[in-house]
């Protein structure tokens, strides 16, 4: 079938892309960026489209002939970015994408949100029942968007949204490279207890859980969370970052607070400058925000089982990052 991908070049996106076209399917990619997948999506087959969901006329013309829409593309971590942005794309161009599929005809709309819409589980796991406490903008306006979503089923547009844990996986350019780094150099600085849970999920779990959620009726009008079957504590995944790269981490402990207090003025001081800040409120987070959860309800409704498990999933991205350069 052909298939749209909004986002289709980011990491989690282009992932997606190389399998729908792997398993045969005619793929249309719309992105603002070309991201590192641009070239190499192009000559497998998918037809990119180097645009913004915001533009009502592109989006029109990717959506045309698509059976299913796959909505990944959002504002997330804008350097310097107003509020204003993160609303024009994750609310506003939801909207878009849900009324190209509208007029389009397709079948089913799959929405990426985030397991963020939640905040802070006090007595995990959680689970969807869990209260929506989103706690920075771009979490408020991805359950906006899932909002937005709902809106459309009375029109008659199928949709399930996906609510995934923390991505990571070969290609990621996010925290676990970071963690990465730092793991390799044998020493790790951790602020607070370290005991925090954190739920990872391999980027090739969450592809398997779009394509299980493809199928027409499955999961229909339900959000689901998307994570590995297992969380960890942080000081845990450190050491097991170590473990893949075959080093010893040491993991000395200090306060909190004094981050949170630095991570909040150095995001102000950077912002009017549209200088990325070393330091912002959202990594401080992962200090101190406990993130573990429930899959049961996917795998009772979409079959959802994740494969590749926590050392696994480390190994294999440890060793993409040592093969590409980044853990020089």
């Amino acid at each position: 079938m052909r298939i749209l991908v909004t986002g289709g070049t980011g990491f989690t996106g282009a992932a997606l892309v190389r399998r729908l076209l792997g398993e045969g399917h005619g793929v249309a990619v719309l992105d603002k960026q070309p991201g590192l997948a641009l070239d190499e999506l192009r000559t497998a087959g998918a037809e990119v489209t180097l645009g913004s969901i915001t533009d009502r006329a592109a989006l029109e013309r990717c959506t045309r002939g698509a059976e299913v829409v796959m909505h990944l593309a959002a504002a997330f971590r804008e350097t310097g970015a107003p509020d204003s942005l993160y609303r024009a794309v994750n609310v506003d161009g939801t909207r878009n994408v849900m009324e190209a599929a509208l007029q389009a005809g397709a079948r089913k709309v799959i929405y990426c949100s985030t397991q963020g819409v939640h905040g802070h589980i006090a007595n995990p796991p959680g689970d969807e029942n869990s209260p929506i406490a989103p706690e920075d903008y771009y979490q408020r306006t991805k359950y906006e968007g899932e909002e937005v979503v709902r809106e459309y089923a009375d029109r008659g547009v199928e949709f399930c949204i996906l609510r995934p844990m923390a991505i990571y996986g070969p290609g990621d350019p996010g925290r676990f490279l970071l963690i990465f780094r730092h793991a390799r150099k044998g020493r790790f600085l951790m602020f607070g207890s370290g005991e925090t849970y954190y739920q990872p999920l391999y980027i090739d779990n969450l592809v398997d859980a779009f394509l299980l959620a493809m199928a027409p009726g499955a999961g229909a009008g339900e959000a689901y969370l998307i994570g590995d079957q297992e969380y960890w504590p942080i000081r845990t995944l450190v050491e097991k970052a170590g473990q893949a790269l075959g080093v010893q981490v040491s993991i000395p402990t200090f306060p909190l607070w004094p981050l949170i207090v630095a991570g909040h003025l150095c995001e102000q001081a950077c912002k009017p400058f549209g200088i990325n800040p070393p330091i912002f409120p959202r990594r401080v987070d992962w200090f101190r925000q406990v993130r573990a959860f429930r899959i049961d309800k996917a795998r009772r409704d979409l079959g959802y089982n994740p494969r590749i498990a926590i050392d696994e999933g480390l190994r294999r991205t440890a060793a993409w990052y040592r093969q590409n350069g980044f853990l020089r």
